[in-house]
């Protein structure tokens, strides 16, 4: 039953919106082996200039080794100080 949070900036129109979660649903479905009915699909829309500090800083660099596919823009994450894991 997977739920997958697309975060975007602005400006998407409702068509793109729309064949980007019809996409992602019936990838979803079709690989994992779920009815389409298992799969939700939320769309949140954060401006350009909060971007780095509620998605970026948030949800990319601090689970940055958790993952599936790493961007290829930003610092990355911070490197551990010695002793810490």
């Amino acid at each position: 039953m997977p739920h997958v949070i697309v975060k975007v900036w602005p400006g998407k129109s409702d068509s793109q919106k729309r064949r980007l979660t019809d996409a992602i649903a019936a990838s979803a479905a079709d690989i994992l082996g779920y009815g389409p009915d298992s799969v939700s699909i939320g769309i949140e829309e954060v401006p350009s200039g909060e971007w780095m500090t509620r998605v970026y800083a948030a949800d990319i660099a601090a689970k940055w080794s958790s993952l599936a596919k790493q961007p290829g823009y930003g610092p990355g994450p911070a490197p551990s100080a010695p002793g810490e894991n």
